[in-house]
């Protein structure tokens, strides 16, 4: 089970750098100074990114608490 554990740890970092890219990507976003049309569709290609980041992470949390219970 301790490869379950590590393993659902990676994902979870991975979902991580995957939030952290999302907050990037809304703070270039925001800095660029763009209209309202094309910020909106920028926020909006990040909003899908976020969404699966958070996606992945859940996926490696539920990992790490399925390996320390099988543990």
């Amino acid at each position: 089970m301790e490869v379950l554990i590590w393993g659902g740890a990676a994902v979870s970092v991975i979902g991580l750098i995957g939030l952290m890219r999302c907050i990037w990507l809304a703070y270039a976003a925001k800095k660029a100074g763009l209209p309202d049309d094309e910020m909106k569709a920028k926020l909006q290609k990040v909003v899908v990114l976020n969404m699966g980041a958070l996606f992945v992470s859940a996926i490696g949390l539920m990992m790490v608490v399925a390996g320390v219970m099988l543990a």
